[in-house]
């Protein structure tokens, strides 16, 4: 027994030891990922723009917390605006290079920076972009330059936007597992996959209009940077006339091939270098970090941001997940700090779940009878996206902005012909008429649809009342726009889903404005976890992501992407106030 009592106590020492050890080593960690916090910027430096990691509207980082850096390496976006602005009044930056390629960054945020990007150039300082290949966000993003340059033997795409959307329905008849759909808005075509085996003619219709819309605001913005009109440019869209390098030359869009070293030497040459001296090259990133501890707007009152960002679902939230618990706790905080004057909601989403919609609705609702709420929109205030801004005091939107779709759905997987296929026979035994309700292993009654579509309705009309209420328009009015349809912020605007055409800092100089101040600080909202606390946690989700990496890899991203979809599909919980599909635009 003695043998045994140490052995233990040994096995226990060394675990404790090994614990010891693994919380020294991450606090070590994180001050040596302190220590790299402070950027030493040199004179005459070029902030280098290479954006290839994910880009969020805000990570919610907590600059207090030493692992707050820690197994994460999205950037925000707030944190990229902040420095390009305060790198436009820093002497020791003499100029930009944007050398950013496969920009992972959705088209609002592309456009926010590239309006940074061009209010620095207004400064007097040099802003030139190089790149060895050009796709269509990353041309959109350097054509803000004073000067565009291609490698000699590189290629840029610039044909229009398109995408593409995956129908499901032979895959349920062959596979015997079936997607039940019951919905309203005859433009609701997220659930479109799975009844039908090509694209409706209304689908089609919005989708087209809307990629013209995003495209001509991104032809508008290069057109006035390069000089070319509207129509020259869908011309050199049309006849692939930057296919190769010199192509994109003689089309105006580029303005020279060079090499690398050629490129840097036309830098040197305008920082004053000799060709054997080194450019003093500062990351946008690590220039975050310093610009980060630089403020540009102060003052006792303040206005608050709350970044509501991610698909909605019903519980508390995350970085990546609209949960009303973490988001209506933001707005509490931010109309109970009597230093906040005004608050400003920055809505990304594609919506969701359409209760939690509501539910954050009503916390909206409550702010505003205290203090102003104004909506900025990002890259898309979809669905419950919309749902959520519709009753604010303002809303603004980018013109790249995807939003409206104001309709709903649900959707339950039934498998009745599967398990007829391989032998599985359900019986079901209840107290009352409709206590067993709905079953997987059987076909969906008639009873149970009509209940569900009675909630879809209910839902819709709710939906409607807000929009109304919100907009200061009639229900018909709102329903007119409504039916699932999305728009982009330009057609927005028009249609009068929202108020303004404009982006982040807009909407928060007109919550100032609002309540009459000039001099005022920004208060972000929410804090999320970090990396280290989540890691700590929750162990089991390193290994749910080891899985998910695993099975990416071993059949592929296009089917992985399918696969994901399915399972969504079979996830969605309650009446879906969600935007109409998956929108990858190309």
């Amino acid at each position: 027994m003695k043998f045994l009592r140490n052995l233990l106590a040994a096995i226990i020492g060394c675990l404790i030891a090994f614990g010891i050890l693994f919380v020294m080593f991450l606090v070590f960690a994180a001050l040596i990922g302190n220590s790299e916090d402070s950027v030493l910027i040199k004179n005459n430096s070029v902030l280098e723009v290479q954006l290839q990691s994910p880009i969020k509207d805000f990570v919610g980082k907590d600059d207090s917390n030493p692992f707050a850096g820690l197994f994460n390496d999205t950037k925000g976006l707030d944190d990229i605006l902040h420095a390009l602005e305060v790198a436009k009044n820093d002497d020791k930056i003499k100029g930009i290079s944007i050398r950013s390629s496969i920009l992972m960054a959705g088209l609002s945020q592309t456009q926010a920076i590239r309006k940074a990007l061009k209010d620095f150039r207004e400064s007097g300082k040099f802003v030139y972009a190089y790149a060895d290949f050009y796709t269509q966000k990353d041309y959109y993003l350097a054509s803000v330059a004073q000067e565009v340059y291609l490698n000699p033997v590189g290629m840029m795409d610039f044909k229009g936007l398109s995408t593409e959307v995956l129908f499901f329905k032979d895959l349920q008849e062959k596979s015997g597992v079936k997607i039940e759909v019951i919905r309203h808005g005859k433009y609701k075509s997220a659930v479109e996959p799975f009844l039908a085996n090509e694209m409706s003619d209304a689908n089609r219709t919005q989708l087209k209009e809307l990629l013209e819309g995003l495209w001509t605001s991104m032809l508008a913005d290069i057109g006035d940077s390069r000089n070319i009109s509207l129509e020259d440019l869908n011309v050199i869209a049309d006849t692939l006339g930057t296919r190769t390098s010199k192509y994109a030359v003689l089309s105006g869009l580029i303005d020279g091939v060079a090499y690398l070293d050629e490129y840097e030497s036309f830098i040197k040459n305008e920082i004053g270098l000799q060709d054997d001296e080194d450019i003093n090259y500062v990351s946008i990133t690590d220039y975050a970090k310093e610009a980060g501890r630089k403020k540009i707007k102060s003052g006792s009152d303040k206005i608050a941001v709350v970044y509501a960002q991610g698909e909605i679902m019903y519980g508390e939230g995350g970085p990546n997940i609209m949960g009303q618990g973490i988001i209506n706790e933001a707005l509490k905080k931010a109309r109970e700090d009597k230093s906040v004057k005004a608050i400003v909601l920055r809505v990304n989403s594609p919506g969701g779940s359409a209760l939690t919609s509501d539910i954050i609705w009503r916390e909206i609702e409550i702010t505003k009878e205290i203090k102003p709420v104004v909506v900025s929109m990002g890259d898309v205030a979809a669905s419950g996206g919309y749902y959520i801004a519709a009753g604010a005091d303002k809303i603004f939107a980018e013109p790249t902005t995807i939003t409206g779709s104001i309709g709903v759905f649900g959707t339950v997987p039934n498998m009745s012909q599967l398990a007829s296929d391989i032998g599985i026979n359900a019986e079901q035994v209840g107290t009352n008429r409709n206590s067993v309700d709905y079953s997987i292993f059987e076909p969906m009654k008639d009873s149970f649809r009509t209940t569900v579509q009675e909630g879809i309705e209910e839902t819709y009309s709710v939906f409607l009342d807000r929009v109304a209420a919100g907009r200061g328009i009639t229900k018909v009015q709102a329903d007119s726009l409504a039916q699932g349809r999305v728009w982009s912020g330009t057609d927005a605007k028009r249609l009068g889903l929202v108020d303004e055409l404009g982006g982040l800092n807009d909407a928060i100089s007109e919550a100032a404005k609002m309540v009459g101040i000039e001099t005022y600080g920004i208060k972000k909202f929410p804090i999320y976890k970090s990396g280290f606390e989540k890691l700590m946690e929750d162990l089991s989700g390193a290994s749910a992501k080891s899985k998910e990496s695993i099975i990416q890899q071993e059949i592929g991203p296009q089917a992985y992407s399918i696969l994901q979809q399915l399972k969504m599909a079979t996830e969605q919980k309650g009446v879906q106030a969600r935007m109409p599909f998956v929108l990858d635009i190309k």
